[in-house]
């Protein structure tokens, strides 16, 4: 019964730390959305140096979060999660710049999808 619940706690901790990492990676991702508001609007303005602010920030936590995750977990597999970033990218991209997504773009994300499972399942 120990040994169940050792492996149940284990799978937790591992589903809470891939958590942890999307969720950073996530917020890395806006800090692209805030570089995009920035680069749109005039250069040493207020709003220029708010979203770079932004970028900043955001970029400064995630680097606190992506060591921490790095501590817990082996380095190939939090790397193998970092191409989703380019799938979030895409649906802020969508949502806030009415950006196109085409079919090309669908099957790269596929295939970014396919990689980081084959990597996370290696061990399985």
């Amino acid at each position: 019964m120990k040994n169940c619940e050792k492996i149940d706690k284990i799978k937790r901790l591992d589903f809470r730390l891939i958590l942890a990492l999307h969720i950073s990676l996530l917020f890395s991702s806006l800090s692209g959305v805030c570089s995009k508001l920035a680069a749109n609007e005039k250069l040493f303005s207020l709003p220029f140096f708010f979203y770079y602010g932004l970028v900043l920030l955001i970029m400064f936590g995630y680097a606190i979060v992506w060591q921490q995750i790095l501590k817990r977990m082996p380095l190939t597999v939090a790397y193998a999660n970092k191409p989703v970033s380019l799938i979030w990218g895409m649906v802020w991209g969508a949502m806030i710049f009415n950006e196109r997504i085409t079919w090309r773009m669908i099957l790269g994300a596929s295939v970014i999808f396919l990689g980081i499972y084959l990597v996370v399942t290696e061990d399985e």
